[in-house]
């Protein structure tokens, strides 16, 4: 395994969590700006990391 799709795997599970985080903020929000502004931020970065992690997963070719 080359250091890319370590790096991928890292990128997809932080993106991961990050969505999760997201979901957990969404169920207890009450509504108010701060909460919006948060959930949007983290809904983002977690969705950018998981499409870079992805994306080098798949583009990375295996080493022989």
């Amino acid at each position: 395994m080359n250091l890319k799709r370590i790096f991928g795997t890292i990128l997809t599970a932080l993106g991961i969590g990050g969505l999760i985080y997201t979901a957990y903020l969404f169920s207890m929000t009450s509504g108010s700006n701060q909460d919006i502004r948060t959930l949007i931020i983290y809904g983002v970065l977690g969705f950018v990391f998981f499409l870079t992690g992805i994306s080098l997963i798949k583009t990375t070719k295996d080493e022989a």
